[in-house]
């Protein structure tokens, strides 16, 4: 994306709520983006997945041949499980919506929930889950159509610490084990770090692209990295990034 715009109307005010957002993405990244409430991070996201249009700019995602309803997995910072159908079922819904072959799907869907460390639990409801694992279940669920790109807004914000640690340790693994494509909302500037191949930083609303690099740590990544130089490097370079004293 080069120099994306967003604009909100309503009657005859204006809203800027996207200014000037240029990054390149590429297969396979995990994209971590971070910046303050408000800041149009959100906004970005639903552009991304083409709920939102763009006002300005240029966006390109994949060539031609890419079709936001198909190829865009979404993870909110709620689960979002409907609380009739089983854990299976639930992560089977956009194949359901899609009309992709039942039986793939379900195979797909078994081997998701085994990758997501949540073999055995396919006929639980989502009341007998945890937070945590109720997580797990909606990221299978953005992951069972085989998307392009998988969208994240928030996914571990609702988690208590210690979850959200586990979470992170998980979700790079499955990232690595999917190797699809991530884009992660955050307000954690460490999980920023901890997550990202890349870290968008956006400034107060609206929002402007203060930087966008690449973060080279020590792989695979496990908690300890946290305590090194390096991780402190780039963290002290977000705080500086946005006027973080």
């Amino acid at each position: 994306m080069q120099q994306l715009r967003k604009v909100y109307r309503k009657r005859d005010e204006e809203f800027l709520a996207v200014s000037d957002v240029t990054m390149d993405i590429y297969e396979g990244d995990m994209v971590s983006l971070v910046g303050p409430s408000g800041c149009g991070k959100s906004t970005l996201l639903k552009i991304l997945s083409g709920l939102h249009g763009h006002d300005g700019g240029t966006l390109e995602i994949g060539g031609g041949d890419f079709n936001p309803g198909r190829d865009v997995g979404m993870v909110f910072q709620q689960p979002l499980l409907l609380k009739w159908r089983t854990i299976l079922d639930n992560v089977l819904l956009p194949a359901d919506i899609l009309g992709l072959p039942r039986k793939a799907a379900r195979e797909r869907a078994q081997d998701l929930l085994q990758m997501v460390g949540l073999h055995g639990y396919a006929d639980k409801m989502p009341y007998e889950l945890s937070g945590g694992m109720q997580q797990r279940a909606s990221i299978a669920r953005a992951l069972v159509h085989d998307p392009k790109l998988v969208l994240m807004d928030e996914p571990f914000g609702a988690l208590d610490a210690l979850t959200r640690e586990k979470m992170n340790l998980e979700m790079l693994r499955i990232w690595e084990q999917s190797h699809k494509t991530f884009v992660v909302v955050t307000h954690s500037i460490q999980e920023a770090v901890f997550l990202g191949s890349h870290c968008a930083v956006l400034t107060a609303g609206p929002a402007r692209m203060a930087d966008f690099f690449p973060i080279e740590l020590e792989e695979p990544r496990r908690l300890h990295v946290k305590t090194t130089p390096k991780f402190g490097e780039y963290v002290g370079r977000i705080y500086e990034l946005l006027g973080v004293e």
